[in-house]
């Protein structure tokens, strides 16, 4: 019988199973701005291109590894609340990781919370809005104190007494996250609470209660009592709050700390357990006798805090648009590098479909939030103001309710390695729907829709206007424009259409946007697959004759 034959010594593939090749690689140390040209164009189109240099640097840090860390790790490590210090004083402190605290610092020190209202000029709202949406590609959840400390402004000055005050320290570029008395401060940020357990969007059912401590009206002082089930961003050295007065729902500023540095009795109960935003804290409260001034005028505090958001719902806009941005980053990148069945994803005609169409969708949101940023610099020009008016709404509810599904078709062009926690998608994938639902879930943004056009007529004028700056530029949009005016003489049953309705406008408006901007090959692409085809069901269903290629080249970035 032979001997077994025997391995040689330095059989080294014992060990070495296989080699890694055909993977992809970390989307990391890349220009932001400078890899987007939608973004850079949209920029100058808008009225913005002073701030290319000052944009370009910030892509530059936004693209990088180091600070796209900041993002994993303020989302792994999520805020902690301390109702009480260990000696039985109550506190409600509530504790970040370090790298919430670097994302909150960069926002506020690149004006991204008040930079408009600091340094009012023409193109201040886009830069912003370019430098948010370069911000909200590494971490969304920090956003939202820095969108309500933005919003807050144009509330605040409708007591100009209160905005003298406190408008210093809200627009100054410093952040101080300590949990001591606004005096003590150079910077401070600013929350909001006005959802109730009873009530939810419909605010005029609160029941919280403010009791005036002397003299009545605007810019006195009262003390509140009653609950909040949604307030984010407990932190805030202040926020604006819905109460009931003798005189109805109004509107009141309330500090964590009461002017003679004792605690203002804000407790917050617990904080809320999100499937996204988790880096934001989000908590229920109760206001047990705190002191608060009251904005606006006594009644009228729908009317009042609406400019605060209608300001957060643009920033939904800015953010469900950034997060399409980043996750159709992801695939492109991905598919650029990655083969399967003998040649590279990006090259492969289904693949091209379905990624074409994912920058698409992300040209016309970013079309359309650019459009407003510019409306909101102009809003002394009457129909930029109604614009802002009517759009707003119509652009919050579409982009914001696209962006889910465009995160799972993102995610699924990666394949199986896109559901794993150490890629970026399943973060991506749980902030998608956040937008859609705060700040005004989709039917109340369609009925608010209806509601300006009943109350304000000409806001239907100005849309019509607006599209028709691209009328001739395609005959499928020229088709859809003319059957939505047909659509706006039948008023029958118009709350109940009233999705369908605002569907249509939101592609009107973004395509004809695209039209008079976009390279022709993107333009035509979108009106085709959004206006001519009978109904546009999942992506990656362009009709023949787009040139996909051409769309994937001008939207890849390269690391």
């Amino acid at each position: 019988m032979n001997a077994p034959e025997r391995l040689p010594k330095d059989a080294l593939f014992l060990a070495d199973t296989h080699e890694v090749i055909n993977v992809s690689s970390e989307l990391v140390d890349y220009n932001a701005y400078l890899q987007d040209q939608a973004l850079q164009e949209a920029v100058t189109r808008e009225g913005a291109d002073w701030a290319q240099e000052a944009l370009a640097a910030f892509g530059k840090l936004t693209g990088s590894a180091e600070y796209i860390e900041q993002g994993v790790l303020a989302n792994r490590n999520p805020p902690e609340l301390d109702t009480h210090d260990r000696f039985g004083n109550r506190v409600d402190l509530v504790r970040f990781h370090p790298a919430y605290h670097t994302l909150m610092k960069t926002s506020i020190e690149h004006g991204i919370h008040s930079s408009p209202w600091a340094d009012p000029k023409p193109g201040a709202h886009v830069a912003r809005a370019a430098h948010e949406y370069l911000h909200t590609q590494v971490e969304a959840g920090h956003g939202c104190p820095i969108t309500m400390t933005f919003a807050a402004v144009p509330a605040l000055r409708a007591t100009p007494e209160l905005a003298s005050l406190w408008e210093p320290k809200i627009t100054a570029r410093i952040y101080d996250p300590r949990n001591v008395p606004d005096a003590q401060k150079q910077g401070l940020t600013i929350g909001m609470a006005m959802t109730e357990k009873q009530g939810g969007s419909d605010v005029r059912a609160n029941t919280t209660r403010a009791y005036p401590t002397g003299a009545e009206g605007p810019g006195q002082a009262y003390e509140l009592v009653g609950h909040k089930y949604f307030v984010s961003a407990p932190m805030c050295d202040a926020f604006l709050v819905l109460a009931q007065t003798a005189g109805g729902l109004s509107c009141f500023l309330l500090p964590r700390w009461r002017p003679d540095g004792t605690k203002n009795p804000l407790q917050v109960l617990r904080l809320k357990r999100k499937m996204g935003n988790v880096s934001n804290a989000s908590s229920e409260t109760e206001l047990r006798g705190a002191l608060a001034w009251m904005v606006g005028d006594e009644g009228r505090g729908v009317r009042t805090i609406i400019e605060m958001v209608a300001m957060t719902r643009f920033d939904c806009m800015v953010g469900s648009s950034a997060g399409q941005r980043a996750a159709v980053s992801q695939a492109l990148h991905h598919c650029s590098i990655r083969s399967a069945f003998g040649s590279v994803l990006n090259q492969q005609p289904l693949m091209q479909n379905v990624l074409a169409d994912l920058v698409l969708e992300n040209e016309g949101s970013l079309a359309l939030t650019m459009r407003i940023a510019r409306a909101m610099d102009h809003r002394d020009d009457e129909h930029e103001d109604l614009l802002v008016r009517l759009v707003t709404a119509v652009g919050k509810y579409w982009i914001c309710k696209r962006t889910p599904n465009h995160a799972y078709e993102s995610m699924e062009c990666i394949g199986g390695s896109g559901v794993m926690e150490d890629s970026p998608f399943p973060r991506l994938f749980r902030e998608s729907p956040v937008n859609a639902i705060w700040e005004g879930s989709g039917n109340v943004q369609c009925l608010d829709v209806l509601r300006a056009m009943q109350k304000t007529p000409p806001v239907v004028t100005a849309f019509f206007r607006e599209v028709g700056k691209a009328k001739g530029g395609n005959a499928a949009l020229d088709r859809h424009v003319a059957a939505l005016q047909q659509e706006f003489a039948d008023l029958a049953d118009l709350e109940y259409r009233a999705r369908d309705v605002v569907d249509r406008m939101a592609l009107a408006i973004q395509a004809a946007l695209l039209v008079q901007h976009a390279p022709a090959f993107v333009a035509d692409a979108f009106c085709a697959s959004r206006l001519d085809a009978q109904g546009h069901h999942n992506y990656g269903t362009l009709p023949r004759g787009v040139d996909c290629a051409r769309i994937i080249e001008r939207a890849t970035p390269r690391a």
